[in-house]
């Protein structure tokens, strides 16, 4: 049994999910809006290019993702999409992209005990992000 990510967003999914995957190597599986809903009945509330459903896969991991209309959405809390790029440029470079107009950055990157660059921030989409590359100081790791 595999986890899977499921983020909602506030009418803006297919441009998120797009930009995680541009800049994350992600590949969309497949997007269902409302207008693609059989009937009436199949849909959820608000206009025809919302997102009822989406998947990327991410490596072995599968992120899935909808819109919700402004009663339905809840800020996200609570947790993190934990990233660990392979390389102190990679991480620069994924930083870059996901934190670039972020609505908040909780810690800038720096070097920590546990990881020679940590950062945390919430995205301008509104997704709590990680990212850790642990280099030299990765468990296990000789020093």
């Amino acid at each position: 049994m595999e986890p899977a990510i499921y983020l909602f967003f506030k009418g803006n999914c297919l441009e998120a999910m797009s930009h995680y995957a541009e800049v994350l190597g992600g590949e969309i599986t497949g997007v269902f809006r409302n207008a693609d809903a059989p009937t009436p009945e199949n849909r959820m509330p608000g206009g025809d290019d919302m997102v009822m459903n989406m998947a990327m896969k991410l490596g072995s991991a599968l992120v899935m993702a909808s819109d919700n209309n402004d009663e339905m959405y809840d800020k996200p809390q609570g947790f993190r999409i934990s990233i660990s790029p392979t390389s102190l440029a990679d991480f620069d470079r994924i930083y870059d992209a996901l934190a670039k107009d972020a609505t908040r950055v909780e810690m800038e990157p720096d070097e920590t005990f546990w990881a020679e660059r940590f950062a945390m921030f919430t995205d301008k989409y509104g997704t709590p992000w990680m990212l850790m590359f642990a280099g030299s100081k990765a468990q296990g790791a000789s020093s």
